[in-house]
């Protein structure tokens, strides 16, 4: 066995990013030989792809580096069942920007968008924001079915993989229940903490950090103690990774965050500081948060207004501090891991930059 690697975040970004541009490649050349007219459902794909954190493909391979997994071979393998991770992800994202009707996703056109402007420029027949919205829903099917592709795929041995299989299912049905209850908060009359709490665990918080951990590690045949931990690492660290970024949904820069704004306010997105605000709020300020919230017309001063109601009745510090209590819980959880050194460091890392006020 040749000597163990252990890449710094910057490189595991770039073999991730390696394994899906040779698996879109081929998927270009195959979707191709269909049609030359599927090339712009293709490009919108590939796009998405090349941008984000790679967060959950980094906590798949932490996840078995911190189990044991040390062997160069199966290492390459790990990457790619990260990859396969990372797949989803966009399945998520494209879906969930058609739902929220999402004007950009890191810092370009949402795929509905992009497809609706290819439209109309091309002068079609029909609704070209009907065109774009059915080719963002197509996009996001065919991530879905690439995942399942790649995760089989990826070469690990057979009985290791069914290690894993239930996880990843697990985790790709319980992303499509936290979606349906995130759209299911929106249109009711009213919400608490405890519910939009509840939409984190399924929509965000298990399928970032704790089912790519546990993934990992199970590929690896942790023990039943390790998995354990992993398990109460993620899921308080995946909360406080949405919460952070619910608070730079709406007061972040879009220059680092990719999108406008007080996006999440248009939206009416039922966040937990929109919750944290609404139980803290008097009249005056619940009926700001009524007539503001959810207006796809909100300008900068409406925006302006539902801040000072989230700072006002203390919503933000409130989430701050469930930001740190969270991390800190994480934090303790990975100290009492039996990990090892490597991934724990790497793991820590992750997480201070995952809930980091820049993140």
């Amino acid at each position: 066995m040749t000597a163990t690697r252990f890449p710094d975040a910057a490189s595991l970004r770039e073999r991730v990013q390696t394994v899906l541009d040779e698996f879109l490649a081929r998927q270009d050349h195959s979707l191709a030989a269909v049609s030359p007219d599927l090339g712009a459902l293709m490009e919108a794909v590939t796009e998405l792809l090349r941008g984000g954190k790679k967060l959950r493909s980094a906590f798949c391979y932490w996840g078995w580096r911190g189990a044991g997994g040390a062997d160069d071979a199966d290492d390459e393998l790990i990457v790619r069942v990260g990859a396969a991770l990372e797949m989803f992800q966009a399945a998520a994202l494209l879906h969930d920007d058609v739902m929220d009707g999402s004007d950009t996703r890191r810092g370009r056109p949402a795929a509905h968008r992009r497809l609706a402007e290819l439209h109309r420029t091309q002068g079609w027949k029909g609704s070209s924001d009907a065109f774009g919205v059915a080719g963002a829903i197509l996009a996001g099917d065919l991530c879905l079915s690439w995942s399942d592709e790649m995760f089989t795929g990826s070469g690990v041995p057979d009985a290791q993989l069914a290690r894993g299989r239930g996880i990843f299912d697990q985790m790709r049905t319980e992303v499509m229940a936290g979606q349906y209850l995130d759209m299911f908060e929106q249109v009711q009359p009213s919400t608490t903490v405890a519910r939009a709490r509840r939409v984190i665990r399924y929509k965000s918080a298990q399928y970032t950090v704790e089912q790519p951990l546990v993934l990992g590690g199970s590929l690896a045949a942790a023990p039943a103690e390790l998995l354990a931990r992993y398990s109460e690492f993620g899921l308080a660290l995946g909360e406080a990774f949405q919460l952070r970024d619910d608070v730079l949904g709406v007061f972040g820069d879009p220059t680092e965050t990719g999108k406008p704004a007080g996006d999440d306010l248009r939206e009416g997105k039922r966040t937990t500081l929109v919750a944290a605000a609404l139980e803290r709020a008097g009249e005056r300020e619940e009926a700001t948060v009524r007539r503001l919230l959810g207006r796809a017309d909100l300008d900068e001063s409406g925006v302006a207004d539902l801040r000072q109601v989230i700072v006002g009745t203390g919503a933000l510090d409130h989430v701050e501090q469930l930001i740190t209590a969270r991390l800190g819980e994480a934090l303790a959880a990975l100290d009492a891991a039996p990990v090892t050194p490597a991934a724990a460091g790497a793991l820590r890392e992750l997480a201070v930059a995952a809930t980091s006020r820049a993140a």
